[in-house]
């Protein structure tokens, strides 16, 4: 649902794929939350926009303030805050914390730069989720030098720009509880 990426889908979309996520973690017997990943959209639009999809959670990816993220919850949602590593320890630097999740990713996201472990010189405290360059090809390195709570992947199970390949998730999938 973020704006202007390849990835965006429409709130009726994101809501048929919320139907289907929730049916197979039913069937697995899991409980399955869903995020809507937004990028530079007002607090009103987002929950709006994820009101019409039926999602768990926003994942904001972008300079949204407080205030929005304020709002997000207040609406019921959680909120997963997606930094860069290096926007992270700036923050962490000048005293920032944030009761919401928080999600490392790459620079830039969604273009499938990878997150070295030179760039978190300190792994946040408690529960966190890595981004960035993951495939089914590292992310069980990347899980292990590392130690996040969760990951997180969109263009390492692509087999075009926008488009996921089932066995890549699976494989990445797979991979990352190896």
């Amino acid at each position: 649902m973020a704006a202007g990426s390849p990835r965006t889908v429409d709130a009726a979309r994101a809501a048929s794929l919320v139907a289907v996520a929730r049916e197979a973690g039913r069937r697995a017997g899991r409980e399955v939350e869903t995020v809507a990943v937004v990028r530079h959209q007002g607090a009103d639009e987002v929950e709006r926009l994820a009101r019409e999809a039926g999602v768990d959670a926003v994942q904001l990816h972008g300079d949204e303030p407080e205030a929005d993220a304020d709002s997000l919850r207040a609406a019921g949602f959680r909120v997963i805050r997606a930094l860069s590593a290096g926007e992270y320890a700036a923050r962490r630097a000048a005293g920032w914390t944030s009761s919401d999740r928080l999600l490392l990713d790459a620079a830039v996201p969604g273009s499938g730069t990878r997150i070295g472990a030179e760039e978190l010189a300190e792994a946040p405290a408690g529960f966190w989720i890595l981004a960035g360059g993951l495939s089914p090809a590292n992310v069980a390195e990347a899980v292990a030098a590392l130690g996040p709570g969760g990951v997180d992947v969109s263009s390492g199970v692509e087999s075009m720009r926008g488009i996921k390949d089932l066995a890549l998730i699976r494989a990445f999938i797979e991979a990352a509880r190896g």
